[in-house]
């Protein structure tokens, strides 16, 4: 692996139940388990929905600027004998191209660039269907 294949964030709780999320630019975020605007799990959904929507987004932006753009990313949180996980993610594309030429082409190609997302682009939910493993451990103090 190369060192510009490497991606990370820094995650430090900032009160009980909260945390923020920095990268490597800079970036924030703020989630947590009590009356957060978004949960750990919440945030899984939006990296998928994101990162499938970016895809899209270029290839069909190409042709036309959409006049409704939306993703909805909904799962199941379960807890059985395989411990807390999701289960039956979906992604669903809400998308509407204005009459004319380029709003045809982007029609057109929008089940393509979906599919093409989710089979080889999107990385998040490439990631989690491919079932990578994640490794805990701790540094000594």
């Amino acid at each position: 692996m190369t060192d510009n294949s490497l991606r990370s964030v820094t995650v430090e709780r900032t009160a009980t139940g909260r945390f923020t999320a920095v990268n490597a630019r800079g970036g924030t975020i703020e989630f947590g388990t009590e009356d957060a605007a978004f949960t750990p799990v919440e945030l899984l959904l939006a990296a998928i929905g994101g990162c499938t929507m970016a895809d899209v987004d270029v290839a069909t932006t190409r042709h036309a600027e959409p006049d409704r753009f939306t993703v909805t990313v909904t799962g199941h949180k379960v807890s059985d004998d395989q411990g807390n996980r999701m289960t039956d993610l979906e992604v669903t594309f809400s998308v509407a191209f204005p009459v004319g030429e380029g709003g045809d082409r982007a029609r057109a190609i929008l089940p393509r660039a979906v599919k093409s997302s989710h089979d080889r682009l999107c990385t998040v939910s490439r990631t989690i269907e491919a079932g990578t493993p994640v490794r805990a451990t701790v540094e000594d103090a």
